[in-house]
């Protein structure tokens, strides 16, 4: 390659040289960490978030790689942990109120930060700064090598739920948790009577909505068109609102400099939580980013494309080396991972394995593929197929897992493009047997469940639900633009 890993990495993060450990550190055992962060699992907890599905998702996914990071800081003679990048959606109260620039109408602000910090105090305290929340506890906290011989004290269970006038709800269209609190109280509903109850208002929410599905799609087709986008995307289920507004804003940038978006030919555009490239070779533009630094990211480009020539060749040796096994990245399965941090993986896994000899058969396990999770210890096998390994499991054990679970990994991997096929073939007949107007679903709901939804869907027969959008999820939901969210696994009468 021209351009080596190392050096890729220090024009991206510009910090590794210039970074001086402190001279003396405390240490700081894993309850009181628990206890140092209370104020932020209350902020972020994914509970607080019933309501807001999206959210609660990054939550959850954020929530799983920091407890992975903090695990791999307490591990005694472990390698330096690879930095982190984290979204979460913070809850405000009454006691701490942000500009209106980072705030949302909803109640929470979302905060993204990276932890590259050597040891538990240092990660702990960083967190809490990130999302302005308070640090003066820490000194309270028993700190150092000595170790307390009392057992620590169960967290005491927290609610702290935040009110709003129903005028909030009636304005911003966001469900009221004291309505849906007496709902749950009075039992779930069945499917008819919740879409009998509800169509007509998806109904004018939709009508009302058509201006602005115009807009998108034209402003859309006109970026494509003019700058030669493969496509554009996003990364959250946000509103028509949110998503016309930020084609807009792109749309302005490139009035006011359209050289900046030359660099974008042939690319897709994601907007994103943050800027940057994503592991699957895409653009991501931070929805809470200003134009400055848009047009910073595409000075880069080169940077980034140089850094996903060097991701494919870490793949291509990896595969080589792992008798036929491809490497990939599915940003369903968990939260967007910057390339930087994708290629460091690589790299990690890619050292690791050129430690031992490994004796597998160039094509051995071909058509099989694996995903590499930091957050994890030990190698695992998803019920899709796909293995998810730690980067720096050890190549002995790594092989003997591989060898014994292929025959399973390849049932599993059959199996799951069977239920995909039968899935948007049944998504289809429900389709036209209900004249839905469309058809989606969670990408939480697996295919198995969505299978039986739709079959259920289309035995039940409900001439309500005809030229509805249905979105299946896991809850009752008319959302902002006029699509019926129903769970998967709704009741019906006498069920």
């Amino acid at each position: 390659m021209v351009m080596s890993l190392n050096f890729l990495l220090r024009c991206t993060i510009r910090l590794t040289k210039n970074y001086v450990a402190p001279v003396q550190q405390r240490a700081l055992s894993g309850a009181d960490a628990v206890n140092a962060l209370r104020p932020f699992y209350f902020a972020v907890h994914p509970d607080f978030f019933a309501q807001y599905p999206k959210e609660r998702e990054v939550n959850e996914d954020s929530l799983k790689r920091l407890n992975g990071y903090l695990e791999h800081l307490q591990k005694p003679g472990s390698p330096s942990a690879q930095p982190v990048n984290l979204t979460f959606y913070v809850r405000e109260t009454k006691d701490h109120v942000t500009d209106a620039g980072s705030g949302l109408s909803s109640g929470f602000r979302t905060v993204s930060f990276t932890l590259h910090t050597k040891d538990v105090l240092s990660t702990v305290t960083n967190i809490l700064k990130s999302c302005s929340l308070p640090v003066e506890h820490m000194s309270r906290l028993k700190t150092g090598p000595e170790k307390s011989g009392r057992t620590p004290e169960p967290a005491v269970p927290f609610y702290r739920p935040i009110k709003w006038d129903k005028s909030y709800y009636a304005f911003t269209g966001f469900r009221d948790p004291e309505e849906d609190l007496q709902q749950a109280t009075r039992g779930e509903p069945t499917l008819s009577s919740w879409v009998r109850d509800n169509e007509a208002e998806a109904t004018e929410r939709y009508n009302t909505s058509l201006p602005r599905r115009e807009d998108l799609s034209r402003l859309k087709k006109e970026l494509c068109h003019d700058f030669d986008l493969a496509d554009i995307r996003w990364q959250r289920s946000w509103g028509l609102a949110h998503r016309c507004s930020q084609l807009q804003s792109l749309s302005r940038l490139a009035q006011q400099n359209p050289e900046a978006l030359i660099h974008l030919q042939g690319h897709t555009v994601v907007f994103a939580d943050q800027s940057g490239m994503n592991a699957s070779g895409h653009f991501m533009l931070g929805t809470m980013d200003v134009h400055h630094q848009w047009t910073k990211l595409f000075q880069q480009l080169s940077v980034y494309r140089s850094l996903q020539q060097q991701t494919d060749w870490l793949k291509e040796r990896i595969s080589l080396l792992l008798g036929g096994v491809q490497v990939k990245h599915l940003e369903r399965f968990g939260p967007v991972q910057p390339i930087i941090e994708h290629c460091s993986n690589l790299s990690m896994f890619h050292k690791t394995l050129m430690t031992h000899q490994l004796y597998l058969h160039p094509r051995s396990l071909q058509g099989l593929s694996v995903l590499l999770d930091n957050s994890q210890s030990h190698p695992s096998l998803h019920d899709m197929g796909h293995f998810i390994m730690p980067p720096s499991f050890g190549p002995p054990k790594l092989q003997l897992f591989l060898q014994r679970h292929a025959q399973e990994a390849r049932r599993r991997t059959q199996r799951q493009s069977l239920l995909q096929a039968e899935e948007e073939a049944v998504m289809k007949l429900c389709v036209q047997g209900l004249s839905l107007k469309s058809l989606s679903k969670d990408p939480s709901i697996a295919s198995g469940d969505m299978i039986l939804c739709c079959r259920r869907l289309t035995e039940q027969q409900l001439p309500q639900m005809q030229g509805l959008h249905i979105s299946v999820s896991r809850f009752y939901s008319v959302m902002q633009d006029g699509e019926l969210c129903i769970p998967w696994d709704w009741k019906e009468a006498g069920g």
